[in-house]
């Protein structure tokens, strides 16, 4: 007699119900037919695949675009009892051999398998003479040319659908806006598929994004010391060199950090990532070449030291923080030389005028987000077509509302000087012509007798720069197209130029020592929660973890630790009850916790 889904969901992996809608999506693959599946990450999405190739005849075929995604899925997989495997690059040719003859005689429950190694002929052969259940694309916005994680063998993955007509596939992302979706849609031929998309709402992740030119490193050091100080964390650079800068830096001050982009040996990048997967509290500083399909459940901050290029790639970054569903923190510290940057990156690239367009339109969004005054969850679920009637209370714009003001007359005063200078010069330049610095460039140019020389008092060089920040973001300047920075006029500025048009800024923050007063170090635990049994409860999980070679998330979550420390069971049927707790986890570690928690 096959298993039910709901007793899976409770023999194999330890949960009581579904949550909505991985009950729906699990019935419509167990009667045969398609699904596209949005939900954010850390809300149960691998579920929604891995119960029906538990519960219908046959193997759950599992396309997924990372090494590192099929190594954790599958350790964790494992770890609960469920015949799972990979294939991949890592294996050797007896090892890839022996999973292909697991898979003809149906000893797997599941098999993850990369885009590159499906589409190749003798993988697909060998899947026609196999039974299986269902196809599952993770990561489905791979698809997308516009995304910022494009995987060109996405794009004929739709060969399964042409082969396999009869065997339902189910495709599965955390980031797709409305043009993404119907792409993923048309490319995968999912056009019979049942749509579900659940809110994008990850309420338990703070965001907070800082104007921060030049101080980002002192401010996230700061953050990490006062809020953070031993957790695990990711800090995310736009350069390979600005990675290796922090981490050393952070190394230094007494953060454990390590560097991780495409540039390092491979051996490093191996080595690097495994601590941060099997150790506590290491912050990882990365390039966007880091994270896709992590599956630490406890990451409980991502940090951004630059400005990303689109509110997809930030959602999806951010997203990595605080999967286990306990609070989080999503931190930003950007500047107006990111800006500069990422506009001449976008007009300097190879790509076609129709691409380059949807890629300003991107960071214009981005920019957007950053510069607002009002929710910034508001907006952030607004660019996804979801909705949230009031202001969330956990972003920095409800916690601390920013100051606005007006700034026409300044503004005026900031576009005349690009005018008047001949619309080719950075902002350093123009702020040292509104501030009067008689300098012999200034000098040269005969900058010292135009109107705008000197007529910058009213604000500080800090200030004018924070101005001409928010000018560019909002599309009243334009970065030149040669790569120097200069900066010149667009339409849209003409009506503040002329003063027919009040422009209400927000007010740039002045720095102050007391920035660091909120000091919430381990936000994970509640004030009153017993510190001595959590430590001594993750010393067991880590003793377990390094007995199996596996990260010890794999062994439990923190979200089940805390469990137990609030529940302190005194028997192994009270153990059972506990969320993440399945069958197997019990008879292999339930004692050990059990003996932790009797003993404290």
């Amino acid at each position: 007699m096959p298993q039910q889904p709901l007793d899976i969901l409770r023999n194999v992996f330890g949960y009581e119900r579904f949550r909505s809608p991985q009950d729906e999506v699990i019935a419509t693959l167990m009667a045969g037919d398609d699904a596209l599946v949005l939900m954010p990450t850390g809300g149960g999405k691998s579920l929604c695949f891995q119960i029906p190739a538990i519960a219908r005849p046959g193997v759950g075929i599992v396309v997924s675009p990372l090494i590192a995604l099929m190594q954790d899925q599958v350790a964790a997989l494992r770890q609960a009892g469920v015949r799972a495997a990979y294939l991949n690059s890592t294996l050797s040719f007896a090892e890839a051999r022996a999973i292909e003859q697991q898979l003809l005689t149906g000893e797997l429950d599941l098999l993850y398998v990369a885009p590159e190694r499906l589409m190749n002929e003798r993988m697909l052969a060998l899947f026609e003479q196999a039974s299986i259940a269902l196809f599952a694309i993770d990561e489905a916005h791979c698809v997308s040319q516009w995304g910022h994680d494009f995987r060109p063998e996405y794009i004929q993955l739709s060969i399964l659908h042409e082969r396999f007509p009869h065997v339902p596939r189910i495709a599965l992302t955390a980031t797709a806006d409305e043009p993404t979706r119907r792409e993923i849609i048309a490319r995968l031929g999912l056009d019979a598929a049942r749509v579900f998309i659940s809110s994008f709402d990850r309420p338990n992740i703070r965001y907070r994004i800082a104007q921060g030119d030049g101080g980002g490193r002192e401010a996230l050091l700061r953050f990490i010391q006062n809020e953070h100080a031993g957790e695990a964390g990711i800090v995310y650079c736009l350069s390979r060199k600005k990675v290796e800068d922090v981490a050393d830096w952070l190394s230094a001050k007494g953060v454990p950090a390590l560097p991780y982009h495409a540039g390092l040996p491979a051996g490093t990048r191996e080595k690097n990532q495994a601590r941060f997967l099997n150790e506590e509290g290491i912050v990882m500083v990365a390039t966007i070449a880091f994270g896709m399909g992590i599956d630490k459940p406890n990451v409980r901050f991502v940090a951004h030291l630059n400005l990303p290029k689109s509110v997809e790639a930030y959602y999806q970054e951010t997203g990595r923080a605080g999967r286990d569903g306990l609070p989080a923190d999503a931190w930003m510290s950007y500047g107006l030389q990111d800006v500069i940057t990422l506009r001449q990156m976008m007009e300097s690239s190879e790509a076609d005028e129709t691409h380059k367009r949807v890629e300003r339109h991107k960071l214009d969004a981005m920019l957007g987000l950053c510069e607002m005054t009002s929710c910034r969850r508001q907006a952030l679920l607004g660019y996804f077509g979801e909705g949230l009637a009031n202001p969330c209370g956990n972003c920095d714009t409800c916690l601390e509302p920013p100051a606005t003001w007006d700034a026409s007359v300044p503004a005026r005063k900031a576009l005349s000087c690009v005018h008047r200078t001949g619309q080719r010069f950075g902002v350093t330049y123009l702020v040292d012509v509104l501030l009067g610095k008689t300098d012999e460039r200034i000098q040269r140019h005969g900058h010292d007798q135009i109107t705008t020389f000197g007529i910058g008092a009213e604000l500080n060089a800090s200030e004018w720069r924070g101005l001409y920040r928010q000018l560019i973001a909002r599309s009243l300047l334009a970065v030149d197209l040669e790569g120097h920075g200069g900066l010149r006029l667009t339409e849209a500025c003409r009506p503040v130029l002329r003063g027919e048009e009040t422009l209400w800024l927000r007010r740039e923050k002045k720095k102050t020592r007391s920035e660091s007063r909120s000091s919430r170090t381990g936000r994970t635990l509640p004030p009153d929660a017993d510190q001595g049994l959590w430590d001594a409860l993750r010393a067991k999980r880590r003793e377990l973890a390094q007995e199996q070679g596996v990260p010890p998330y794999v062994i439990f979550h923190d979200a089940t630790l805390m469990a137990m420390m609030e529940a302190r069971p005194s028997s192994l049927h009270a153990m059972a009850e506990l969320p993440g707790v399945g069958q197997r986890k019990l008879a292999a570690y339930g004692q050990d916790f059990l003996d932790v928690i009797l003993d404290a």
